[in-house]
């Protein structure tokens, strides 16, 4: 039994009287069995600092406010916050750690915080960071140089404030202005820039490949797969032969992928049909049954379990199994049997859902399309391309079934309050050398909306089957947003010129995010409220899935590079076959964590990733001009998102030269003293680039006309100002 929140909730409890550790266990009903367990964890929790024990073996609280453990994280200005674990009670706002009360904690660090403000409706908890109790890592990436016979390493980002010394000049190899990996034998601090050794030098950073490597040595990302994984792969392939044997057979049906043109593993078919008696909608989706591959335990399991996702990298995907599973055998290609779990799903024609199967199939997809085939094939329909002469009639046929059915689910998904927020992700260009030579958003038009549509029912429908097994499985999870977050999100749309009646009402947001789909003001509003909802998680707690007002959800459709999905699989494969399935709750809530974190991991290495290249590509284009949206106010500047190129950067103060400006924040602007000269949120700005800090990931703007464009260098341990650039 953990004895911590038991402990921790008494002392806090208003009108406890101080005991003794004997008098504390029952009161608390701590058995004499378990009583050796809650002393250990008595020991634990002063030796932590979180309670004090005096010298009549009194147990008292550490301070007036208690402390608590939590994660770290710093931000741009070197203030810091730490989200609290669960475990901690009630409190589960972020603590705010102000630029040296942080000891020696870096971002990621499991830390010990005292608390020396409780929250409050206006203000966050504060504290002070005791002690480091777990480290994130000691690995980092950074910049060699040296300096006065001394040789040093500028971590990239905002990690730390200085450089950290690494000893002799020329350690390694190294020479100035390579990238380097350091392992921290003496994190920093406030007084001290800590020191570290080099471990391996990548080389300049405009040297082929250096990029990539900087970013998976930074993130500790995994490179190669274990031999006994890729032993195994090999003796599936072996074992493995095109034939349906006890499976249901789906090989004569018209099955079809869709998929962006590059993709590299397939993981989803589908069909749709209308029942000729019932005249309802038939949805089949066909999902690939890695788990026929790689068995509970074995070697392959052991390494996905692991990696716990993919990770798709500009031009370079690490997947989760090795390519002889994901690109081969378990990968759903054109004319190739491939096993798979489907899902069949019926809707009336008022969209009402009726009955649901699930089983172990086979398929032999007839076409594999790309998504821009699809869409010129459906802009055909509404007249606004020519029909296709090169596909077959019942093709055709279906293809039109299928955007006729997915619009009138989304219709549905949307009636019901579901939201959807417009976050183009970035597409890099690359030249015949293949360097970037250019970038625009992603495009979400309906061949996109047709999939989505499909796996989100699937998704839904193996959810709510779950739901009624009462079985604990990986639940994709979105808690609502707090009301304060809502509230503050809608003085801000209405500073913006969009009121809202109620903030907490889903439908409001969903028509503010609608109305602004297509106005300049979109990344402001959309990115505005998508830091006001919470993260998405796993978990087999169970909650809805706020943002898809769906209450039962979970992801089941991308086997071959997400974890949890295979693990929903082979909770619905024990009932298929067996009719009875079962699940450890706890061992589910761990794995939910792991492959969360995982998540997180694998999302922002490709964000660094593609932020990097971009800022590489702007450092050669000072001075360009680009129509930009102000998406962001401070009293050092604005911040500005290019319109129709993927990157955001900071107008700063400095280089408003006209007047000398102030920061209203009520009204999120910055308003000229003497001529009342306003740049307030949401207003369209010309701006050029002005100066690239590809070290830092900085990104400054100027206003167009305002001046010469700086250097791309960095400032050598300069402020610590890092504008969020090119999200």
């Amino acid at each position: 039994m953990d004895f911590t929140t038991l402990i921790l909730a008494e002392l806090a409890r208003k009108g406890y009287t101080p005991l003794k550790p004997k008098q504390l266990a029952k009161k608390l009903a701590v058995g004499e069995a378990a009583y050796p367990e809650f002393r250990k964890t008595l020991k634990s929790l002063v030796k932590d600092g979180r309670i004090e024990q005096g010298k009549n073996n009194h147990l008292r609280p550490a301070d007036q406010f208690g402390s608590v453990v939590g994660v770290y994280r710093r931000v741009q200005n070197g203030n810091g916050f730490v989200r609290p674990h669960a475990a901690d009670g009630h409190l589960v706002s972020d603590i705010f750690i102000r630029e040296g009360r942080e000891k020696d904690a870096s971002t990621g660090d499991e830390v010990m915080v005292k608390l020396t403000r409780r929250a409050s409706q206006s203000r966050d908890a504060a504290g002070e960071i005791i002690r480091v109790v777990t480290r994130a890592t000691r690995t980092f990436v950074g910049t060699y140089f040296e300096r006065e016979g001394e040789a040093f390493v500028r971590v990239d980002g905002t990690a730390f404030s200085h450089s950290i010394l690494v000893g002799d000049p020329g350690a390694k190899g190294a020479k100035p202005q390579d990238k380097v990996v350091i392992d921290m034998l003496k994190f920093p601090t406030a007084h001290d820039r800590g020191e570290g050794v080099i471990t391996e030098v990548l080389g300049p950073l405009d040297q082929p490949g250096v990029d990539l490597l900087t970013i998976v040595r930074a993130f500790g990302l995994p490179e190669e797969f274990p031999k006994e994984a890729l032993d195994e792969a090999r003796s599936q392939a072996d074992k493995f032969r095109e034939e349906v044997g006890t499976r249901t057979d789906f090989t004569n049906d018209l099955v079809v992928t869709i998929d962006p043109k590059d993709a590299r593993d397939f993981d989803d078919a589908v069909s749709v049909e209308i029942d000729p008696k019932t005249k309802n909608w038939v949805l089949t989706v066909h999902i690939a049954d890695v788990a026929h591959f790689a068995p509970l335990g074995g070697p392959l399991d052991a390494e996905a379990k692991k990696r716990a996702t993919s990770i798709y990298l500009p031009r370079k995907v690490i997947p989760m199994f090795p390519e002889v599973i994901s690109n081969g055998l378990a990968s759903l290609q054109e004319g190739k049997l491939r096993y798979v779990k489907t899902v069949r799903m019926e809707f009336t024609q008022a969209m009402q859902k009726g009955h649901v199967e699930f089983g172990n199939g086979v398929i032999r997809p007839r076409k594999r399309f790309h998504y821009e085939e699809v869409q010129a094939v459906i802009n055909s329909f509404d007249g606004k391309a020519e029909p296709p002469t090169d596909l077959a009639p019942d093709v055709l046929a279906m293809l039109r079934r299928m955007r006729d059915l997915a619009a009138l689910m989304r219709k549905k998904r949307f009636k019901r309050g579901s939201l959807e927020l417009s976050m183009p992700e970035a597409v890099l260009e690359y030249d015949a050398d293949g360097r970037v030579n250019g970038a625009h958003f992603a495009v979400n038009d309906e061949s996109h909306q047709v999939i989505e549509e499909f796996m989100l029912a699937a998704n839904e429908a193996v959810a709510e089957h779950l739901t009624t097994l009462g079985v604990p499985f990986l639940r994709r999870v979105h808690p609502a947003p707090k009301e304060e977050k809502l509230e503050a999100f809608a003085d801000f749309a209405r500073i913006l010129g969009y009121p809202m009646k109620r903030a907490q009402d889903r439908f409001e947001l969903q028509r503010l995010l609608r109305l602004t789909a297509d106005k300049p003001e979109r990344a402001a509003i959309h990115y505005a409220l998508l830091r006001s909802l919470k993260q998405a998680t796993y978990s087999p707690i169970q909650d809805e899935h706020y943002a898809l007002a769906s209450q039962h959800y979970c992801h089941f459709t991308s086997p071959i590079r997400r974890y949890p999905d295979l693990v929903v699989h082979r909770l619905l494969d024990r009932w298929i076959r067996l009719k009875k399935v079962s699940a450890d709750i706890g061992e589910m809530r761990m794995l939910g964590d792991h492959c969360s974190r995982m998540e997180r991991r694998a999302e922002t290495a490709e964000r660094e990733l593609v932020k990097l290249k971009l800022l590489q590509y702007l450092s050669t284009r000072l001075g360009e001009q680009l129509d930009a949206v102000i998406t962001g106010v401070a009293d050092y500047g604005f911040f500005a998102q290019a319109e129709k190129f993927p990157a955001e950067g900071l107008v700063h103060i400095s280089s408003l030269t006209d007047d000398y400006y102030n920061h209203d924040e009520a009204s999120h602007s910055l308003e000229g003293s003497r001529r009342k000269k306003r740049y307030r949120l949401g207003d369209r700005v010309r701006v050029e680039v002005a100066r690239v800090d590809v070290q830092r990931r900085m990104l400054d703007f100027r206003l167009a006309g305002e001046g010469p464009p700086t250097s791309s260098s960095r400032r050598e341990d300069g402020p610590r100002r890092t504008p969020r650039s090119s999200r």
